[in-house]
């Protein structure tokens, strides 16, 4: 009995410590979504979208614009003056960073995935 009760406390410290691991460290291969965004605030916030290469990439100068959409299929206009990565136009999910304005979103950064 006494080895059973040594036993029960590391054992709750290892799973508290995996599930915070698991839900707050690693990031999930889901598509994030335009709603958690206020187009109000101006923060930079990341989120992982399927790129619609189809309806065109136009990469002018300083200046990038394309679309892009969330997992509820919502189609937002992307624009800003980040650099497109090299492979952008074959990648299909894409990370951007930046905030949700009335227009679109402004991006700040973009990554592939």
């Amino acid at each position: 009995m006494k080895t059973l009760q040594k036993l029960i406390l590391p054992a709750l410290i290892i799973a508290a410590v995996f599930l915070v691991y698991k839900f707050y460290f690693v990031k999930g291969d889901n598509l994030g979504s335009f709603s958690d965004f206020d187009p109000n605030n101006n923060a930079v916030k990341e989120i992982r979208v399927q790129l619609i290469a189809d309806r065109g990439i136009e990469n002018t100068g300083g200046g990038v614009s394309f679309y892009v959409s969330d997992k509820a299929g919502k189609v937002v206009n992307i624009y800003g003056e980040a650099q497109l990565p090299n492979g952008f136009e074959s990648a299909n999910v894409v990370i951007l960073r930046g905030h949700l304005t009335q227009s679109g979103f402004h991006v700040h950064e973009i990554l592939l995935d």
